[in-house]
């Protein structure tokens, strides 16, 4: 009777634990931040069969400008697999890539945070080649081994999913002159 009683006890915070952090994701604020020309765009780890964020997972925040003459960020991962060297990158669709760009890189420290800042001369994100124009561009964090940032073209030349950030939502990005 103990036992049973434990598993559902178990069981029940594990579901409120997911349903928390689901409802938290569903709250995300991104997007522009009031009438600035700063956005938020907030990166989760995804179960790769689902395309879900893992609850509790590794997660990562990018504060960027929307209209600049470069594309200007600041991003902040954490719980991240700690001296591991990670790239951020706009992903153009399809696979694997082609012509993506490399935003900025960074290891992630002994408390498995990284912190990556740049200006990058990309012109607007979503690029016309991109299959998602002009709907939005996906940003990710990648493991750095998994990303040819020179090519040509730059590729993605592996996938581990499991070790990556995606994006809860696409972004459009528009470089001035």
């Amino acid at each position: 009777m103990k036992k049973k009683f434990a598993l559902l006890t178990l069981a029940g915070l594990v579901v409120c634990l997911l349903t928390a952090s689901l409802a938290l994701a569903a709250r995300v604020p991104n997007g522009i931040a009031g009438r600035s020309d700063t956005a938020h765009l907030y990166l989760f780890q995804k179960d790769p069969s689902t395309w879900q964020i893992i609850p509790n997972g590794a997660w990562g925040k990018m504060t960027y400008r929307i209209i600049s003459p470069s594309f200007r960020f600041v991003f902040n991962g954490h719980k991240l697999q700690p001296g591991v060297s990670y790239t951020l990158i706009y992903y153009p669709d399809p696979w694997p890539g082609n012509n993506l760009i490399c935003l900025g890189s960074g290891i992630a420290d002994m408390y498995g945070d990284v912190h990556i800042a740049s200006a990058v001369q990309t012109g607007n994100l979503p690029q016309p080649t991109d299959a998602n124009y002009p709907t939005g561009a996906k940003i990710w964090l990648v493991l750095s081994t998994d990303v040819d940032c020179v090519g040509p073209p730059p590729h993605m030349i592996g996938w581990n999913p499991t070790q990556y950030l995606f994006e809860y939502n696409l972004i459009v990005f528009t470089q001035t002159s």
